[in-house]
């Protein structure tokens, strides 16, 4: 990528020009786009459930891309590439929007219709990418120096050099099929365990054990050592301190102590996990989502008025309507946001009456600004998507309450507020990635915001389908699927509207949130390893020293450790996305009624402690084979 100067000021030249015209917006594409924005929605809506984190599609839908349009079809256009990545993208944000904050109606037992969530979502993230949009010339152009947007500017790498596609697809497809496979024996077949679990010798409640998923081992390579580690931090605290001292001090109890109906002395470690340590958990959760808000409120507030000073100035500057700059005409862009807004209002299936609706419109307006520059500094995977969300369902519970709405309705119409804002923030820091991708390779923007509306209608069409069958089949918020951030907005909500939650358990995660601050951790991650079992942080730690080993190793030579992470990351993101999509193929399978088997091939613990070495040396060693990079600049 270089800049060529023009008159005065230096103008950025994209790797396509606006003068070259490339097939862009094509049925092929648009075709591919779809597809892969399903299966990445499937994916990610799993794997989020699981553990409550999703991961980036962009860099994986790339590869996916240029090997089918130039291996298969022979098609050499980089636009039609990046139109594929910009639709995946948008099933995978959509999925993300929706599990943190649909699967608590599941939870009461409300089961949402499909209409309603895919209402839900569509309406969220068509909010997302129309507030976007008028923010792309300021963002994405304008700012183009001081804001990198990582995911956008690694995408962009990955699709100019598209002639090494075919190799990087045969890594991300290797991971896929690994991944499924391992699913498919392993939780399809039945025939060996999928968790490991041990006590400690003389240690009474203290147990390790490790969920033998690939998944989570790619989890962790991709997230690296550093963030692995806070968050296995945060499972051994309540694995073998905070579980084996509620059993210690309460052995000689008779009765019962609240929340849990059953005294401490009959509950084993996975009673006082479930009856004790998950409130705690989500008190932390909570308390770290916020302080992770606190900290950015400096550049949230610097982001708001930068933002409104661009758009401000902007009637005075002049517009070069080539190719490359073209955006959605600014009033069919207004008027959408207008006809949504109006809709929610009075539409009878989420019934957020105007309230709702208006809090939708001012929260989505300053979270969608502040997200969409946050993910420019730090990436999406930084973004306080979480923060945000509790900070809307805070005061819209509050306001909902004293004005009289309360109950189930009054929770039902809180959670659809945050659930709608959080899918068009999610929504609106992908495609914020998206443009930026377009904006290096030449894409047309409007085509962009286009392609992304489409990924945002198939993925919310079928987004229902995908929660109904897993709830179906697994349920939403047990053991299997046990949905983490849904539950604490959950809890929230039910805290203020019914005021009948173990406040003093919830306290406890809360200034154990403010202690992990102090101590110079990310609280949201150890947060989320209390919340958690032990047993889902241990293969994300496994994947994180993978990654540590691979950089250690390649420490002296800056070109070939890049291009072993990324040939790891891509192996890594194959794992996830074909263990995470063979568990919703055996879900459907499942609810459809075909028989799986219901007992285990094989009992013990070795056989799946083998798979999972097997499939962790085969990670290592395929990321250290690596001898060239897999993208390079143009």
């Amino acid at each position: 990528m270089e800049k060529k100067p023009t008159d005065s000021s230096a103008a950025f030249v994209p790797y396509i020009s606006a003068s070259r015209t490339l097939p862009e917006l094509t049925a092929v594409a648009i075709s591919l786009g779809i597809v892969l924005a399903v299966v990445f929605a499937a994916a990610n809506a799993y794997l989020g459930l699981k553990i409550g984190l999703t991961v980036s599609a962009s860099i994986p839908a790339a590869v996916i891309s240029l090997a089918v349009l130039r291996g298969l079809f022979r098609r050499k256009s980089i636009l039609e590439n990046n139109i594929v990545q910009t639709m995946t993208t948008a099933g995978e944000a959509v999925a993300a929007g929706a599990i943190f904050t649909i699967p608590a109606l599941y939870m009461w037992d409300l089961n949402p219709g499909q209409q309603m969530i895919s209402f839900i979502v569509l309406v969220g993230g068509f909010l997302g990418v129309a507030m976007m949009v008028p923010l792309r010339r300021l963002l994405i152009v304008k700012e183009h120096e001081t804001l990198p947007y990582p995911e956008g500017t690694a995408c962009a790498e990955v699709l100019v050099s598209g002639e090494t596609g075919g190799r990087s697809a045969r890594m991300v497809m290797l991971g896929f099929g690994v991944g499924g496979l391992v699913k498919a024996l392993g939780d399809g077949l039945k025939l060996f365990r999928t968790e490991i679990e041990t006590a400690v010798f003389k240690f009474k409640n203290a147990v390790i054990g490790m969920d033998t998923y690939p998944a989570l081992l790619g989890v962790g390579y991709i997230i690296g050592p550093r963030i692995a580690g806070q968050m296995l931090a945060g499972g051994i605290l309540a694995w073998l301190v905070l579980i084996p001292m509620i059993g210690f001090f309460g052995a000689g109890a008779t009765g019962s102590i609240a929340p849990s109906q059953t005294p401490i002395s009959q509950l084993d470690a996975w009673g006082i996990w479930g009856d004790y340590i998950r409130y705690i958990g989500a008190g932390a959760v909570a308390a770290g989502g916020l302080i992770t808000l606190v900290k950015t409120l400096p550049m949230l507030f610097s982001s708001l008025a930068a933002t409104l000073r661009g758009l401000a100035t902007r009637g005075d500057e002049k517009v070069t309507l080539d190719r490359t700059n073209r955006d959605i005409p600014a009033k069919w862009v207004f008027a959408l946001i207008l006809v949504l807004i109006i809709l929610l209002a009075f539409d009878p299936i989420t019934k957020v009456g105007i309230l709702g609706a208006v809090a939708i419109a001012l929260f989505g307006f300053l979270f969608v600004t502040v997200a969409s520059r946050i993910v420019g500094l730090v990436g999406s995977s930084s973004s306080p998507v979480s923060g945000m969300t509790i900070a809307t369902l805070l005061i819209v519970t509050v306001l909902y309450k004293l004005t009289g709405v309360s109950g189930t309705a009054g929770m039902v119409t809180a959670l659809t507020v945050g659930a709608i804002v959080c899918v068009a923030l999610a929504v609106a820091g992908d495609i914020s990635q998206d443009l930026k991708t377009g904006y290096l390779v030449g894409g047309t923007p409007w085509k962009q915001q286009v392609a992304m509306m489409i990924g945002v209608l198939v993925s919310g069409l079928v987004i229902g389908f995908i929660l109904n069958v897993l709830n179906a089949s697994y349920g939403l918020g047990s053991e299997q699927l046990p949905a983490p951030k849904a539950v604490l907005m959950r809890l929230i909500v039910e805290g203020i509207m019914s005021e009948n939650l173990p406040w003093d358990l919830i306290f406890i995660g809360v200034a154990a949130a403010i202690v992990f601050e102090f101590l110079g951790l990310n609280s949201l991650t150890v947060a989320v390893g209390i919340y958690l079992p032990v047993h889902v942080s241990t293969p994300i730690m496994v994947g994180g020293l993978v990654r540590w080993f691979v950089e250690f190793v390649s420490r002296r030579n800056e070109g070939l450790l890049k291009s072993r992470i990324e040939t790891g990351t891509l192996l890594a993101s194959g794992l996830i996305a074909g263990e995470s999509l063979v568990g919703v193929i055996i879900a459907i399978l499942i609810w459809a009624g075909v028989q799986v088997p219901g007992t285990l091939a094989v009992q013990n613990h070795l056989l799946p402690f083998i798979v999972f070495l097997a499939v962790t040396i085969l990670l290592t060693v395929i990321s250290l084979r690596s001898k060239d990079g897999i993208t390079q600049k143009s």
